[in-house]
């Protein structure tokens, strides 16, 4: 086996993604804000932090949620709140 290859990428560390971004997060358990403050700037309290599942449907990542990194896992965010037609401009009369 290739040394190189056997070795960590980043040692006690753990690689996932948020937002498409490769980030090393500290191995074990972070809460919602910790995994937010992981990307620079760190995520807004605008956006909804959500983990991407496979196969099932998403899990919304709450700021004192605990989550057990694994590598590979999937975040992405989205606006926390949606308002359909808010650029539009004003309403016809």
């Amino acid at each position: 086996m290739d040394e190189k290859a056997a070795k960590p990428e980043a040692p006690g560390k753990v690689p996932i993604l948020i937002d498409g971004k490769k980030v090393h997060a500290p191995k074990g358990d972070a809460t919602g804000v910790e995994i937010r403050n992981l990307v620079t700037p760190p995520i807004g309290a605008d956006r909804d932090l959500w983990l991407d599942l496979e196969g099932s449907l998403d899990d919304l990542v709450e700021d004192s949620t605990t989550i057990e990194l694994r590598p590979q896992m999937r975040f992405f965010t989205v606006p926390r709140v949606i308002n359909p037609g808010a650029s539009r401009g004003p309403a016809p009369r």
